[in-house]
C-alpha cells in the first residue's frame, strides 16, 4: 500500500462508523503541486473518544488526545488523525489555551495558518477550499488565512514558517501577510531555540533561500541578529558588486542545498562589518573576517542548539573559506590530510559559491576549483596516503627500528608529510629507509 492508500484506509474506517473524514494540510498542498507526499494527516468529525472506539484493535498512539489527535499505525506507517477543532487564547504565543471540538470542517480549516495549508480533500468528493488555497498555489502566493496579524499573534512560529514556505516552495508572500509578519516579528523571541533551528534547516535549503534572505532579512534578524549589520553594507571593493547581505544570498543560491553547506554560505562573511577597513585609496578590506565569521557562526549555532557535528562542520568551513589552495598534488594531499575527502570537497564547493557571488569579471576563477576537484579525485582513485593509517608502515615497524614512546607517533607523522610532499613513495622499504636516516 502507498502512503495515500494507507491514509484512505483510515479515512474509510471512520466513514463506515458514520463520521466525516478528509485528507488535510500539507499532503493536500503537495498533491496539488505534484510533489511527493511524505506524511499524511486526516481531519474528522469524530470526537477523540469516538476515534478511539473506531480504531479499537488497531495500534494507536495517543500523541495528543487532549487536543484531539491520534496516530494510527497502518503497517507500521503513522497516519495522524485530528478531530475538527477551534482554538482560542494563546498566552505563550505558541499554543492555544483552549481547544474546542466542533463538527464543522470549515471551522477547522479556518484556524490554520496559510490558505495553501487550509484545504481538505476527499477521494470521492474532491477538494474543499473555502479560502482560495488552490488559486494561491497556482499564483505561487503565500497568504494568511483571515487576519494575518491574528494568525501571527496566535503562533509566532508561523512567521518563520512563512519564510520557510516561501523558500522551499519558491512562493512570494502576499503584501498584507508580509506587513503583518514585520509588525509581529518581535514575537519570535517567544520561540524555543529548537523550533527556530528546525525551521532554519529547511529554510536555508529552499530553492528560493537567497531571495527570502534578501526580502525577509529584517524579520530573520530577530533570530539571527548578525544579519542586520550585513544589510546594505557596501564593500568598497572592485571584486564585489553586492552589499554583504546580497553577496551572501548569491553564495547560498550557488551551493548545493545541504544544511552544512547552506549554513556555511550564510555565515561565511558575517564578520565583514566588524572587520571593515577603508584604506587611503578608498578600497575596503576585511582582514581576519573569516575567523570573526567563524566565531559568529559558533555562537549562533550553539545558541540555537544545533547538533555539535553540524556546528563543527559549518564553523570549520567558514574559518577556511578564504584560505587559498594551490593547484598541486602536494597541496591537495595536505588538505585531504587536514579535512578528509568530504571536508575538502565541501570547502571547494563553498569557495566556488563565494567566487560565483563576486563581480562578473572575477567569476571565471571557478576553473581553479575544477582543477582542485580533478586533482583530489585522482589522488583518491590512487588510494594516495593522507594520514598515518594510510602509511605502508606502522608503529611496530618503527619500534623494530629502535623508536620508542612518543618518538613513534612523531616519526609516523613525519613520514606522512614526506609522502604527501612526494619526497618519498608510500612503500615500506622506502619509508623505513627514510625513518632510519632521520633517526
Amino acid at each position: 500500500m502507498t502512503l495515500t492508500e494507507k491514509g484512505t484506509a483510515v479515512l474509510e474506517r471512520l466513514e463506515r462508523a458514520g463520521y466525516e473524514a478528509y485528507f488535510v494540510g500539507g499532503c493536500v498542498r503537495d498533491r496539488l503541486l505534484g510533489k511527493d507526499i511524505h506524511d499524511v494527516d486526516l481531519t474528522t468529525s469524530a470526537a477523540p473518544e469516538e476515534m478511539r472506539a473506531v480504531f479499537d484493535g488497531l495500534p494507536v498512539l495517543d500523541t495528543g488526545l487532549r487536543h484531539g489527535t491520534l496516530t494510527v499505525l497502518v503497517d507500521h506507517t503513522p497516519v495522524e488523525v485530528t478531530t475538527y477543532r477551534t482554538e482560542s487564547g494563546y498566552s505563550d504565543g505558541r499554543h492555544p489555551d483552549t481547544v474546542r471540538f466542533t463538527r464543522s470542517l470549515r471551522e477547522d480549516l479556518q484556524r490554520r495558518d496559510f490558505t495553501v495549508n487550509a484545504m481538505a480533500f476527499h477521494p470521492r468528493t474532491g477538494l474543499i477550499d473555502p479560502f482560495g488555497g488552490q488559486r494561491d498555489l497556482e499564483q505561487k502566493c503565500l497568504r494568511a488565512v483571515g487576519d494575518p496579524d491574528a494568525r501571527f499573534t496566535e503562533d509566532a512560529l508561523r512567521i518563520l514558517r512563512a519564510l520557510r514556505f516561501a523558500s522551499t516552495l519558491g512562493f512570494l508572500i502576499e503584501d498584507e501577510t508580509a506587513n503583518a509578519m514585520r509588525r509581529q516579528k518581535d514575537r519570535m523571541t517567544l520561540l524555543s531555540a529548537e523550533r527556530i533551528a528546525n525551521e532554519l534547516r529547511r529554510l536555508v535549503c529552499g530553492v528560493n533561500a537567497g531571495a527570502v534572505l534578501c526580502n525577509g532579512w529584517d524579520v530573520l534578524a530577530v533570530v539571527l541578529p548578525f544579519l542586520a549589520p550585513m544589510h546594505g553594507f557596501d564593500q568598497h571593493n572592485e571584486h564585489h558588486i553586492f552589499d554583504v547581505l546580497t553577496h551572501t544570498a548569491a553564495a547560498m543560491d550557488a551551493i548545493a542545498p545541504a544544511v552544512r553547506l547552506r549554513l556555511a554560505a550564510l555565515f561565511h562573511d558575517s564578520g565583514k562589518p566588524e572587520t571593515f577597513f577603508l584604506d587611503a585609496d578608498g578600497v575596503g578590506h576585511f582582514y581576519g573576517h573569516a575567523a570573526v565569521s567563524a566565531r559568529i557562526a559558533q555562537e549562533a549555532l550553539t545558541a540555537l542548539r544545533f547538533d555539535k557535528a553540524t556546528a563543527a562542520q559549518v564553523t570549520r568551513l567558514v574559518k577556511l573559506h578564504d584560505a587559498p589552495i594551490e593547484e598541486s598534488r602536494p597541496a591537495v594531499r595536505r588538505k585531504l590530510n587536514q579535512l578528509g575527502a568530504d571536508g575538502l570537497f565541501d570547502l571547494i564547493a563553498l569557495q566556488r559559491a563565494d567566487t560565483l557571488a563576486l563581480a562578473p569579471q572575477y567569476r571565471k576563477r571557478t576553473a581553479h576549483f575544477d582543477t582542485l576537484t580533478r586533482i583530489a579525485k585522482e589522488l583518491l582513485a590512487e588510494n594516495a596516503c593522507f594520514s598515518v593509517r594510510d602509511l605502508a608502515v606502522n608503529g611496530n615497524d618503527l619500534t623494530a627500528l629502535g623508536f620508542r614512546g612518543a618518538a613513534v607517533g612523531s616519526m609516523l607523522r613525519e613520514l606522512v608529510r614526506a609522502v604527501m610532499d612526494e619526497r618519498v613513495p608510500n612503500e615500506q622499504a622506502a619509508l623505513l629507509a627514510l625513518a632510519a636516516a632521520l633517526k
